[in-house]
């Protein structure tokens, strides 16, 4: 009976020897990755050339002191540095007490807008540190703009 295991062990071996996969050499790169004309992310380098583009003035900004009950805001400089119009398809705050406003219209080419935040520090106290997840059309589609402070409580 061992000697049918064996003989099919090697019968099954033989079968699959003539195969031929797609496996590199060790230490060289398939040639389907090499001719990909797309870059490592999928974007072809022409279609991000044409996407716009979001830059910040500054994403981060700090309160210092803030007493508990107020309502405090800051305005996020940015401009469209691309070469299309640039859409912001949502914005929202990492929790309830922090509401960003942003522009519906869609921002041209060269042009600048602001993406107002609005910290409501009621029933806060101590250090705070928030979040805004800014959604657009740009080819890094997320951009994160911060904001933190010192709560101090009522008296």
């Amino acid at each position: 009976m061992n000697k049918w295991l064996i003989f099919a062990g090697l019968f099954f071996v033989a079968c699959n020897s003539g195969k031929t996969t797609n496996t590199p050499e060790k230490g060289k790169l398939p040639t389907t990755l090499v001719n990909n004309p797309m870059s490592a992310n999928g974007v072809d380098t022409v279609s991000a050339a044409r996407k716009p583009t979001m830059e910040f003035t500054d994403t981060l900004h700090d309160f210092g002191k803030i007493h508990e009950g107020e309502k405090v805001t800051y305005e996020f400089g940015f401009s469209n540095k691309g070469k299309t119009p640039l859409i912001i398809t949502s914005a929202y705050g990492s929790c309830g007490c922090t509401v960003p406003e942003f522009p519906k219209d869609p921002v041209q080419p060269g042009q600048s807008g602001i993406i107002k935040v609005i910290f409501n520090s009621q029933g806060k106290s101590g250090h705070i540190e928030k979040s805004v997840t800014v959604r657009t059309n740009t080819l890094r589609s997320v951009h994160m703009l911060y904001i933190k402070g010192e709560v101090e409580p009522k008296k």
